[in-house]
């Protein structure tokens, strides 16, 4: 057997043994410079604290977007069944606009709400020199190909529509918006009627908040039947 001093001369066979294994170790650690470079859990944090920061991270004032929903507001039930009446009802109030748009999240369609919400927005400009960028920016979110968050809107209706941006009017988005009101009021509207939050408004129940996992639009709205609604404005 080779005499240890041979294989390992920086070893002091004089101390005790744990001291020559730290020399050893500390050896091995020198050869791994790579290692050390690694960040520690204290800069990891510190670099999530500032992407946290970046205005990217927050959502702010975004287009169609219907104010602050996560303020809870108190609807009576009387109130609550009043939106039972007909969508414009619904709509007309600003709680049942949030409560309304709220349910939507659930569904992963608040595209068609926030869409309708910046058409309202878009007809109340004061000169024609605001229609053009605001007209340009609707299109651009809502309505070309493969926009963020793309309506479902019919190929007649979606030229029509992308023929009258380069010269916008205040009714450049008239039948767009019609034919997603008409979508929400028969589609999604009947089901805000028979969801669970909306129906415990009516009973004067005040439901706890249940979690709910975001998707993503890759998916369809059938994977996430049975998951209850965000109830944060409620």
């Amino acid at each position: 057997m080779e005499n240890p001093l041979l294989l390992f001369p920086q070893l002091n066979i004089s101390a005790s043994k744990d001291k020559s294994y730290y020399k050893v170790m500390k050896s091995m650690v020198k050869e791994e410079p790579h290692q050390a470079s690694k960040p520690g859990a204290k800069q990891k944090r510190n670099r999530l604290s500032l992407l946290l920061q970046k205005p990217e991270f927050h959502e702010g004032d975004q287009l169609g977007k219907p104010g602050n929903l996560t303020k809870a507001a108190s609807v009576s039930p009387e109130e609550a069944v009043k939106w039972g009446e007909s969508f414009e009802k619904l709509l007309s109030e600003k709680a049942g606009l949030d409560a309304f748009t709220k349910f939507l999240k659930t569904e992963f369609s608040e595209e068609n709400i926030e869409f309708w919400i910046a058409c309202e927005d878009y007809k109340k400009s004061k000169s024609t020199h605001e229609l053009s960028p605001k007209a340009r920016k609707i299109y651009e979110t809502f309505i070309q190909k493969d926009a963020p968050k793309e309506v479902n809107l019919d190929f007649q209706t979606k030229e029509l529509t992308s023929q009258n941006i380069d010269q916008p009017l205040i009714t450049t988005f008239d039948a767009a918006q019609n034919r997603v009101y008409r979508l929400m009021e028969q589609d999604c509207y009947p089901r805000f009627l028979r969801s669970e939050p909306y129906l415990n408004l009516v009973r004067g129940k005040n439901p706890s908040r249940p979690t709910l996992r975001r998707r993503s639009r890759s998916f369809t709205v059938n994977d996430f039947q049975g998951v209850r609604p965000d109830l944060t404005i409620w």
